[in-house]
């Protein structure tokens, strides 16, 4: 046998033993042997809690006063809506987009989602130029749901 081939062979032999003692001499005594590297079974998690009734119902007022805002054309509405104060050049900024948009109908695409202390609202309008649904942030901030930004 060739000399390198059998060195490499007891070097072999004396990591594989220096691993097994090590083991041994780490593992607590009358533990079970090593557990194989798979990992444990997959378990899924708890389903999230259901939405509280009064935040529920709270996203909803806030949504349909989102469309009323929207389909009235009124900034000065939206703008109490939202979690910070917007300034006057905000909402008429706001104003402006609107007023130039012309006549819309808005509705909610569908119920708001609601996960936590956040949801989203999906607003459909339509205008003359086209539809669009925009989903709308929203936040409980200091026990008040609002749209942020």
């Amino acid at each position: 046998m060739n000399r390198v081939f059998a060195a490499g062979l007891v070097l072999l032999g004396a990591a594989g033993a220096g691993v097994a003692l090590g083991l041994v001499l780490v593992a607590p005594a009358g533990s079970p042997p090593a557990a194989s590297a798979t990992p444990p079974p997959f378990r899924p998690s708890a389903p999230p809690p259901a939405p509280d009734q009064a935040d529920t119902a709270a996203v909803a007022v806030l949504a349909r006063a989102i469309v009323d805002a929207i389909a009235r054309h009124d900034s000065a509405a939206f703008g109490k809506l939202t979690c910070r104060p917007q300034t006057a050049e905000a909402l008429a900024g706001l104003q402006r987009t609107w007023d130039a948009a012309g006549p819309v109908t808005a509705k909610l695409a569908a119920p708001p989602e609601l996960r936590g202390e956040s949801a989203t609202a999906k607003v459909h309008v339509e205008a003359a130029g086209g539809t669009k649904d925009t989903p709308f942030p929203l936040r409980k901030e200091n026990g008040r749901w609002c749209v942020p930004g």
